[in-house]
């Protein structure tokens, strides 16, 4: 079986148990598995994006403190009041600064781990596509209605593919929206597709909070699937894989 970019390994432990006299005796052999499944390049890429959305998620609550509404400016109409102790920047310019700085980190992370999984050909393990169709129907009865689990045949089920691949959407979605509202004259041409500027505004927070949504659900589906799937993502390689 292959990982990402590497091999199952095995190794073998020897046992001894001691016999009915007292002798020590050489019981079978435990084999345990390993999976290089997480590249360096790929890690790197899941951290660096992961430290760059706290920060932008944090510095973009803080620009919208400066105009917590999406209706008039005369009346203005606040949608929420954001506490200031849970947004990073401190004030409006310093915000911009924060977000700006990590957008290219964002977008540079989201790239090269793009660009690695195309042109490396492991576009199939993490991204949805049509053969992953079937199998989707029972790992959403086995998730959501206890039902019982699907044999598993590579790293990736094809709901957490589905969910992958709409995570990639959104990251999409928020650098497209993210930057109509930075450069509006600019890329107007790109506002008028998403309805004005007004409403990639709008599109842009909803992303936002989309995409929460879906860490908090990866998040849940690590816990789910074991302390193997964490340390994977630290090290590369996963102990005893389920495939």
């Amino acid at each position: 079986m292959i990982g990402a970019i590497g091999a199952v390994v095995e190794v073998v432990r020897a046992r001894v148990n001691s016999g009915e006299n007292g002798e020590k005796e050489e019981a079978p052999p435990v084999v345990a598995r390993a999976v290089y499944e997480h590249p360096l390049v790929v890690r790197l890429c899941h951290w660096l994006n992961l430290v760059s959305l706290f920060v932008m998620v944090g510095s973009g609550l803080q620009i919208f403190r400066a105009f917590p509404s999406f209706g008039a400016k005369i009346p203005q109409k606040d949608l929420l009041h954001w506490p200031k102790a849970f947004a990073i920047g401190g004030w409006l310019g310093g915000a911009l600064e924060w977000h700006l700085t990590f957008m290219w980190i964002y977008i540079g992370t989201g790239v090269v781990y793009l660009g690695y999984q195309i042109l490396g050909g492991n576009y199939k393990q993490v991204l949805f596509t049509r053969r992953d169709v079937p199998g989707v129907c029972p790992m959403v009865k086995h998730y959501f209605f206890f039902g019982p689990r699907p044999p598993a045949r590579e790293a990736y089920n094809p709901l957490q593919k589905q969910a992958y691949t709409s995570a990639i959407g959104l990251g999409v979605l928020s650098v497209l929206t993210g930057l109509v509202v930075w450069k509006p004259v600019q890329f107007s041409w790109l506002g008028w597709m998403m309805g004005g500027f007004h409403w990639a505004r709008i599109w842009h927070f909803s992303v936002m909070w989309a995409i929460l949504f879906f860490v908090l659900g990866h998040l849940v589906m690590v816990i789910l699937h074991g302390w193997n799937n964490f340390v994977s993502m630290l090290t590369g390689w996963k102990k005893d894989p389920e495939y």
